[in-house]
């Protein structure tokens, strides 16, 4: 009798223990209505109509036919210009479209001659006058083959980047219907195959004329699920890509990551983390892997020059590339087809991504600006963590959140809400790190801030 008791006490020990750590993973996601529906109206099949389209117009190299409506670099920029027109006569006058023409000289390399290109711009004015944040979505229009200068050979494009281009006009067609403070700016790039340049020219453009741009999403090659040669098949991850070190770094800047122990906690990794945090909130089946590097090995993107220019910039593209579909000319070889076509592409993944973008755009757009000159005590030596910070412009906080993580976690780990503009926690700034974000009412956060020492 006594071991049959034994055993019940064994055994119900060892179910309270199971139950505990199950109880300690449960994560409880608060979804905006508003946000899950625009989410659930995205498209795969107007994904895939935008896709075939871009592909239509054979080659899309930023060197091709300018002048033609058939065929071309022209005639893809007139195409997407006009798609983004119709949304804007049904957005009620809340989104603007244009052309924002830029030269180019001749460099000797990618550029023979001088040349002059266009980004399609898609503007969702924000609606709230003191808020001037702005949020850009990106995708390059531009296709090549396996010669970079080959500006006449077929070139899809399907993926590379069409996917991206058709995320960036479908997020135009649902978010369009509705209206957010902060401002969306929706973009078709050329020039990115040869040296980023479109994305360039607004980065530029951003620091110069001093736009409040508070994240920079670039999308490119998000249609593709599986891999060659390993022969990977992967629909329910994709990476997301940022900056450790920040590229625009000044020496003030340095000195106080050094102090801090800030190489994972620029504006640029802030905002992964967020995209991990809110994407995963609204899109299910979808797990957002943080890589941490500024891209692929020895690559670039257009969010690159963004980086360059002090901007919180990331880069979005799919768990495994496919390199028979992927910079390739159109051939049959050894049995495998190469060429970026649209039958390669997964459009039920991208629209998993697309997802995720729009619930990071939607969430930060609805969302406060973030808290000001964020700042840890360090007047005095303490085991506790005084932290201060100041209201942020604009739309007034329903209160904030302390995020805090172990210094060797990727993620934070808790979230500690606060109504007031300092707090004072049991937890030693030796061994966590911590941060502050605004809330509204509503639960959309902001981009959470990294605090400096406070002497």
């Amino acid at each position: 009798m006594k071991a049959k008791v034994k055993k019940f006490i064994i055994y119900t020990c060892m179910l309270t223990i199971l139950f505990t750590e199950l109880a300690a993973q449960t994560v409880i996601l608060n979804r905006d209505p508003e946000i899950k529906a625009m989410v659930e109206e995205i498209s795969a099949e107007r994904l895939e109509q935008h896709i075939q389209k871009l592909v239509s117009f054979g080659t899309r190299h930023t060197l091709s036919d300018n002048k033609s409506n058939k065929e071309g670099i022209g005639a893809a920029r007139n195409w997407v210009k006009s798609e983004l027109e119709t949304y804007a006569r049904e957005s009620g006058g809340r989104l603007t479209v244009a052309l924002d023409f830029y030269d180019i000289p001749a460099d000797g390399r990618r550029i023979p001659e001088p040349v002059q290109l266009a980004n399609v711009m898609g503007t969702l004015k924000g609606t709230d006058p003191n808020d001037d944040r702005i949020l850009i979505i990106s995708g390059h229009l531009d296709s090549r083959a396996s010669d970079i200068m080959n500006s006449k050979i077929k070139a899809p494009g399907a993926n590379d980047d069409g996917s991206g281009v058709a995320v960036v006009m479908e997020l135009a067609r649902v978010m369009s219907k509705r209206s957010f403070p902060a401002t969306i700016i929706f973009m078709a790039v050329s020039g990115e195959e040869q040296g980023l340049l479109g994305a360039r020219q607004l980065a530029e453009k951003g620091k110069k004329e001093q736009w409040n741009i508070v994240a920079m999403l670039n999308n490119d090659m998000v249609g593709n699920s599986a891999s060659s040669g390993t022969n990977l098949r992967d629909n329910m991850q994709v990476r997301v890509f940022s900056e450790g070190v920040p590229q625009a770094e000044t020496e003030e800047m340095a000195r106080n990551r050094r102090y801090t122990a800030a190489e994972n906690d620029s504006q640029s990794r802030q905002l992964a983390r967020y995209i991990k945090e809110v994407g995963e909130r609204y899109v299910d089946q979808l797990q957002v892997t943080l890589n941490y590097r500024s891209d692929r090995f020895l690559r670039g993107g257009d969010h690159t020059p963004f980086s360059q220019n002090g901007f919180a910039a990331v880069r979005f593209s799919e768990m495994n590339e496919n390199y028979y579909h992927q910079h390739q000319d159109v051939r049959l070889e050894d049995g495998i087809q190469y060429g970026d076509f649209p039958e390669y592409v997964d459009y039920f993944y991208a629209r998993k991504i697309a997802g995720v973008n729009l619930a990071t755009l939607a969430n930060l757009a609805m969302a406060p600006a973030a808290p000001q000159n964020p700042g840890i005590d360090v007047s005095q030596l303490s085991n506790e963590t005084l932290l201060k910070w100041q209201h942020p412009a604009g739309k007034e906080p329903h209160g904030y959140y302390v995020l805090m993580r172990e210094t060797y976690q990727p993620f934070w780990e808790k979230k500690i809400f606060v109504q007031g503009t300092e707090v004072s926690l049991p937890y030693s700034k030796d061994n966590y790190f911590f941060a502050v974000q605004a809330v509204d009412a509503e639960g959309h956060e902001s981009l959470p801030v990294w605090p400096l020492p406070l002497r």
